[in-house]
């Protein structure tokens, strides 16, 4: 399964001017690895370029209704302090084919868990990496490091 298992990372903060872009080629390179044997998407439910792959997979459902978004989560407690129209739209992606929670409570070190977990079961990471350093940077290092085919859609 890993073998036909994308992941996604990429930063929460996407320039408002560069979105339209940015959604086109997320759009792209995910039809592209659809044609290339992929099946399964992972995304971390966080806010920005997360939430933005996970309604891109859902959109492409619709036309390759085969491919499954996975949802992996840090915590059940992931959307404390967010507005209520982020919280709306956390809910809506939450219609994923599955979700799994790598930890029932916050603690320090749960995003990295969840970051590690979607490496872990990928071959191919979707990222949007525009700074050498952060959660993102963290990941496609770790990405790269296991072997991951890396494609930034930010370049």
């Amino acid at each position: 399964m890993k073998d036909k298992t994308a992941c996604f990372t990429g930063h929460r903060d996407i320039p408002p001017l560069k979105r339209p872009g940015i959604k086109h080629r997320l759009e792209r390179e995910i039809e592209r690895s659809i044609q290339a044997g992929y099946v399964y998407f992972g995304a971390g439910g966080a806010l920005g370029f997360d939430t933005l792959a996970a309604q891109m997979v859902l959109k492409l459902k619709e036309r390759y209704p085969d491919i499954k978004l996975i949802l992996v989560l840090p915590c059940k407690t992931q959307t404390s302090g967010w507005k209520q129209t982020d919280i709306d739209e956390y809910e809506r992606i939450k219609a994923a084919d599955k979700v799994v929670f790598t930890s029932e409570v916050y603690y320090r070190g749960c995003m990295h868990k969840r970051n590690r977990h979607l490496v872990d079961n990928s071959s191919l990471c979707i990222c949007y990496l525009t700074e050498d350093r952060g959660g993102t940077y963290y990941t496609v290092n770790y990405a790269k490091e296991n072997g991951l085919k890396i494609i930034n859609i930010a370049e």
